[in-house]
């Protein structure tokens, strides 16, 4: 077995008086693919910390393997003292490291490395910390909620990235698609201490839900002792005082040990306060066209919705997803076309941006409005403490600031007051942010058992094969197509992910029909005379383009370069980042060639 890099031993941490970890042990060796699991506010950010040397523990020893390079993505980058992205990666590169990967990285991530960092996005400054994070290739990532702002087509490029490197990687992620496609090994911190298993996401769920079965079973074990010992000491004291003493001492712990018992952090009651039904046509779109400027944001698009659809919407980021949902529902008129809205409808509305509201109102203001300590849910008053209650807020937590809150807290806020309102349409923009594993299962059962329609906005490939009836995708120029079925089933019909073309078959989808009364067959596949030259002449193109990267690499590995010939070293970086993108491209369209190729000739 191969030594640790980083190894925790008897780690101890106490937060306000409450111990947050009490002897805590964790081991992370080369190539190891561990996910770091527990509920919002377990520590899990807080020991990636302490893993990271960011937070020093009250007791305990932290190792870590000399030579070893660690680097450390917050959820939170600190962009201060930088004029550009590229500035920012660069600073995260050690003397000996390649300084074309931070630009070729920004590259990668759609960034172009002039951005002010003080005017980045909350996507787009997760994408240049990202970058830093990654360039220098070290030893060991760990990863603090990588996916948070991201769109699809970029969660899809960092598991690729992710899955090719050779480094060992701690994660942190509420994305169960992401954890399945990349872990190896599962650390689950639960009430102060780690368990862990030599299994992938993908098998922990079964084996938490074991470990808590077991758990309550050994204290129902307690609970029928502590019955028995109280019965024998009311009705059955003998005379023999030393054994009795012994017996009472017996009962005595045995009832210390379940008053000291912390069981496990309950599940949140979700339910969608929901009003009269409404009619069986929800929303009817015509031919609805839209631009910004001379961009087309949608296109000529139609689409019926029913009551009881589950609507997802995805895209890359600037797709147009929240414009199309704005129109979709009225809040935005289309530039032409024809926008239907069904009878008697009462839509609730969760927006992404969740700092909206004052940082200083506290949890129960943001609740009530400021009036009062009532909240209205379904048009009833309930009292704001046992409305806090059914989303996992503590009665203490009610003069929080907002500001004081944790991501996943204020993604619980943000639920608490759309589902208040009285609905039969929910629109939710990114209502998975955040939310941990439990909170996500109750948020599903919830939208399953929603009698009203529910259109949604996600980056969540799990979340929306769980729930939705059909995905919009777009299919770029502003147009967009539905598929039947979740993301997968989405994918499966489209022929190609959402960072490529899709196949021709589904960019056709929603053409007319010819009126003959029989289609003619589709003509069998050929492979072109340039397709053909393609697929000979590519592996040289690929040979050459791999040596002149190694020739490139060799110069950048002069450690004087950068000192003596600024220069050079900027043209030799720039022809770097050039190569490796025209080697990217080549080697795709080559599998792509040769895939075509195969299935022709096994047609």
């Amino acid at each position: 077995m191969a030594p640790p890099l980083i190894q925790l031993k008897d780690i101890a941490l106490t937060f306000g008086g409450a111990p947050l970890f009490d002897g805590v042990e964790l081991s992370v060796s080369a190539g190891d693919r561990l996910c770091l699991i527990g509920r919002n506010g377990s520590g899990k950010s807080t020991l990636l910390k302490i893993v990271a040397g960011l937070i020093e523990p009250d007791r305990g020893s932290r190792f870590v393997q000399p030579g070893s390079t660690i680097r450390y993505l917050p959820q939170e980058p600190d962009f201060d003292g930088f004029t550009t992205t590229l500035a920012y990666v660069e600073a995260g590169l050690a003397p000996g490291d390649a300084h074309y990967q931070a630009a070729y990285l920004l590259e990668q991530l759609g960034l172009h490395g002039d951005e002010d960092p003080s005017h980045l996005s909350g996507g787009e400054a997760r994408r240049a910390a990202l970058a830093r994070m990654l360039a220098p290739d070290p030893d060991i990532l760990l990863i603090d909620e990588p996916t948070n702002h991201l769109d699809l087509t970029t969660i899809e490029w960092l598991e690729s990235d992710l899955a090719q490197r050779r480094g060992a990687i701690v994660m942190i992620s509420h994305d169960r698609r992401f954890l399945a496609n990349l872990s190896r090994a599962t650390a689950w911190l639960d009430r102060g201490v780690i368990r862990q298993i030599d299994r992938g996401f993908s098998q922990f769920e079964a084996w938490r839900d074991d470990i808590l079965a077991e758990e309550e079973r050994d204290q129902h074990k307690i609970d029928r002792k502590i019955v028995a010992e109280e019965h024998w000491l009311r009705y059955g004291v003998s005379g023999r005082r030393k054994r009795n003493v012994k017996r009472l001492a017996g009962l005595h712990e045995l009832r210390a040990s379940r008053r000291d018992y912390r069981g496990p952090t309950g599940s949140a009651n979700l339910a969608a306060a929901e009003a009269d039904k409404s009619g069986k046509l929800v929303i009817e779109a015509k031919g609805i066209n839209k631009a910004w400027g001379d961009r087309p944001i949608v296109d000529n698009f139609s689409i019926r919705i029913n009551r009881g659809d589950r609507i997802g919407i995805v895209g890359p980021n600037g797709a147009g997803k929240t414009t199309l949902i704005s129109i979709l529902t009225g809040a935005l008129p289309p530039d032409s076309g024809s926008i239907r809205l069904g009878t008697n409808l009462e839509i609730a509305t969760l927006d992404q941006h969740r700092d909206s509201l004052d940082a200083k109102t506290s949890l129960a203001e943001a609740l009530t409005g400021g009036r009062g300590d009532q909240v209205m849910v379904g048009g009833k008053p309930r009292h704001v403490i046992g409305y806090m209650k059914d989303f996992l807020f503590k009665q203490e937590q009610a003069r929080t600031p907002l500001e004081a809150l944790s991501g996943g807290e204020r993604g619980r806020l943000m639920l608490a007051r759309a589902l208040a309102k009285p609905s039969n349409l929910l629109v939710l923009d990114e209502p998975t942010n955040d939310l941990d594993l439990e909170t996500l299962d109750v948020l599903e059962e919830m939208l399953g058992d929603y009698d009203g329609t529910v259109i949604l906005i996600s980056h969540d490939r799990d979340f929306l094969d769980r729930v939705v009836t059909s995905v919009i995708a777009p299919e770029g120029d502003g147009r967009w197509t539905e598929y039947a079925g979740g993301y997968s089933d989405m994918l499966s019909q489209r022929g190609a992910d959402l960072s490529r073309a899709p196949a021709k078959a589904a960019s056709e989808a929603n053409e007319p029909k010819s009126a003959a009364p029989a289609a003619a067959p589709a003509p069998k596949r050929k492979m072109t005379f340039n397709d053909k030259h393609a697929l000979e002449t590519l592996p040289k193109t690929i040979a050459k383009l791999e040596a002149e990267i190694a020739e490139l690499q060799k110069q950048l590995d002069d450690p004087q370069l950068y000192a003596r010939d600024r220069a050079k070293f900027d043209k030799a970086s720039a022809a770097m980042a050039k190569a490796h993108a025209a080697l990217h491209d080549s080697e795709q369209r080559w599998l792509e060639l040769e895939m075509l190729r195969e299935e022709i000739e096994s047609a």
